[in-house]
């Protein structure tokens, strides 16, 4: 089932996500296919729970396409619960990143390349495990909306205040998008 994805403004992009037990959440592999399909749909390679609105620590990633330069993510496809990124080493490096809950806004963003992560896969067993490249780039990106942040908070001050109406029209709804999305500041009835 595809979900609406939330966009830039609603709060629960800024809160961060609390952890989740086995128990708490039995249904945890349909929410995970939920959220994959809803990436596919979205054209994403990743996508963290605070996305469709719940503020709890999971995100999935694909990162198939990006194996043409990097052939080790051909079929690179994980989900991460309660993740914790251990270290974070290397040299920083920038790329051009978008965001599913800020579509038509693409920013460079530097990132360190190397990161090392302890988290629960769908079936609750435990990895801790180190991943570089586009890899630990993505799982930075998804990391930082668990912990309430998005990529806009890395630019410069002036970047930030270049983009403030782009940004208030998407909380607005006024954005083409072709996927589903709920906008903080569209009411209801309207």
């Amino acid at each position: 089932m595809k979900l609406p994805i939330v966009a830039y403004g609603d709060p629960v992009l800024r809160r961060k996500a609390t952890a989740i037990e086995p128990a708490e959440y039995p249904h945890i592999k349909q929410l995970c296919e939920d959220m994959f399909e809803t990436m596919y749909a979205a054209r994403g390679v990743g996508l963290a729970a605070p996305q469709v609105g719940l503020s709890m620590r999971l995100f999935v990633i694909d990162a198939t396409p990006f194996d043409d330069d990097e052939p080790e993510l051909k079929d690179f496809k994980k989900v991460f619960i309660n993740a914790c990124i251990e270290e974070e080493s290397g040299e920083e490096w920038t790329f051009n990143e978008g965001c599913l809950s800020i579509p038509d806004i693409r920013e460079d963003v530097s990132r360190k390349a190397t990161i090392r992560i302890s988290y629960y896969d769908e079936n609750w067993h435990h990895h801790e495990e180190t991943f570089s490249g586009m890899a630990a780039r993505i799982i930075q990106h998804e990391y930082d909306h668990i912990e309430g942040k998005l990529f806009t908070d890395k630019l410069s001050p002036l970047r930030k205040r270049l983009l403030e109406k782009r940004l208030n029209d998407i909380s607005r709804g006024i954005v083409n998008v072709d996927y589903k999305m709920k906008f903080p500041a569209v009411k209801k009835g309207r």
